[in-house]
């Protein structure tokens, strides 16, 4: 009788199977780790440019006492449409509260 040694052909290439399974799948969850940490910076920088415009156009936003009359309503119209859309997207992306978003769009519609 022939003693049979080891796992043999079969389980080697099931053996091999498993370990290359469980490497495509460790390398395609690493992709998505990484795609969305990418995601994640990208979001992050959209959302640093949204604050400074935001900042840049506070100082902006609050005339002197003695300011000139307001422009013509045609372009500030596109202009308060954009800076509410900016306003709400702050919101929407959580770095503004309620509270801050009432009261910045409450100025915006006064004309301030």
């Amino acid at each position: 009788m022939m003693r049979r040694r080891g796992v043999g052909i079969v389980g080697v290439a099931a053996v091999a199977g498993v370990a290359h399974h469980a490497g495509t799948k460790s390398a395609q969850a690493q992709a998505n780790e990484q795609a969305q940490n990418q995601q994640l910076n990208d979001l992050e920088a959209q959302n640093a440019a949204m604050q400074q415009q935001l900042a840049a156009q506070q100082p902006a936003a609050a005339p002197p006492a003695a300011a000139a009359p307001a422009p013509a309503a045609a372009p500030a119209g596109t202009d308060l449409s954009a800076q509410l859309q900016q306003l709400a997207a702050l919101h929407t992306a959580g770095v503004l509260s309620d509270e801050e978003f009432a009261a910045g769009k409450a100025k915006l519609l006064a004309g301030g």
